[in-house]
């Protein structure tokens, strides 16, 4: 990459995503063997829920309904505890998802990030070395998923609530009415403004927690900071993000999900679902590593080099034999030197 040093501040949304096509050209062969062993389990965990969720709530349904009719008699008793074991059945499924969604969220990025520093650093690395770091650094990662889980669990229960607010202040004051709404509508722009800002800081954070001795609140602050100077970039790539989840998310709501609804054949429900897996393995594993590339490109701006034996040391922490470099700095273009 013919580009100094000092240059890398000034890349924007495509030269990073450029930069992240690079990445994922010159290690096709580790990035697509991590994707398929962990971010591939965890997309079709993430859109195949949906069906095992339909499917349960179904059936509590159809069991609810027919408790109306016969309530008080023997069938009754017996619809009330298929009921109960249905609604079990439906909680320990929820409970399960999450914890597989989380496992293999953290384990992915830790993969995709540590794989990322290794080659800045330019030593060799293979799928066997990677995983078996994997393990060592999900619990930093852990903190600050769940750093994040608490502050928007705290940001939508004040949200709900000054909506909620609102509503009632509407339905005792009808003359208002229209500002009332016009103040539900701010709000809810608002809310959506700030948990993109959220979702972008927490995104960097998790880049920190690999990269450096930070990690909870202490990332997520060191986050913030380093998006200074560089918010409409990460504002963009947050945005497209959540904007391609979003439409393989719908598309497979509207195809499969809801496919029979729309006169969508089971065969072409099962092509579209494979189609959508595979699209959103592709987002995800491109969003880490723009998320990685955009943390070298926020130190470049904020001019904190880093330091190619410090990285190794902090590194080694995960594996044992990892044998420090001395490099004065470590730059984006050593990437492209090394491969």
């Amino acid at each position: 990459m013919d580009r100094e040093p000092e240059d890398l501040q000034f890349l924007g949304v495509a030269g990073i995503v450029g930069e992240a096509f690079k990445i994922l050209r010159s290690c096709a062969k580790l990035l697509g063997a991590l994707t398929l062993t962990l971010i591939l389990p965890l997309c079709f965990a993430i859109l195949g829920h949906h069906l095992v969720f339909k499917y349960l709530l179904y059936k509590i349904r159809w069991n609810e309904m027919f408790y109306q009719i016969e309530a008080g008699s023997p069938a009754g008793e017996s619809t009330m505890r298929e009921l109960t074991r249905e609604w079990t059945e439906l909680f320990v499924f929820i409970a399960a998802y999450a914890v597989f969604v989380l496992a293999f969220s953290l384990l992915s990025t830790a993969a995709v990030v540590y794989t990322v520093a290794s080659m800045y650093t330019g030593k060799e690395i293979s799928y066997g070395r990677v995983m078996s770091i994997v393990p060592r650094v999900w619990k930093r990662l852990m903190v600050t998923f769940l750093w994040f889980f608490i502050v928007i669990f705290a940001y939508y229960a004040a949200f709900v609530s000054i909506f909620f607010l609102l509503i009632l202040t509407m339905e005792m004051n009808q003359q208002n009415s229209l500002f009332i709404i016009l103040g539900l509508i701010l709000i809810t722009a608002l809310f959506i403004c700030g948990y993109v800002y959220i979702s972008m800081v927490w995104h960097l954070a998790c880049v920190i927690s690999v990269l450096e001795d930070k990690y909870g609140l202490g990332a997520m602050r060191k986050s913030r900071n380093l998006i200074l100077g560089n918010r409409i970039t990460a504002l963009v790539l947050e945005i497209l993000y959540l904007i391609f989840g979003g439409i393989i998310g719908w598309f497979f709501g509207y195809s499969v999900l809801h496919g029979d609804r729309h006169g969508v054949g089971s065969a072409e429900r099962g092509a579209h679902g494979t189609v959508l897996v595979g699209l959103l393995c592709f987002v995800n594993l491109m969003g880490l590593l723009t998320q990685s590339v955009f943390y070298f490109v926020c130190k470049s701006y904020h001019h904190e080099s880093i330091d190619k034996s410090s990285l190794s040391d902090h590194l080694e922490v995960y594996l044992g034999d990892y044998v420090p470099l001395k490099s004065s700095n470590i730059q984006l273009e050593d990437l492209h030197a090394s491969v």
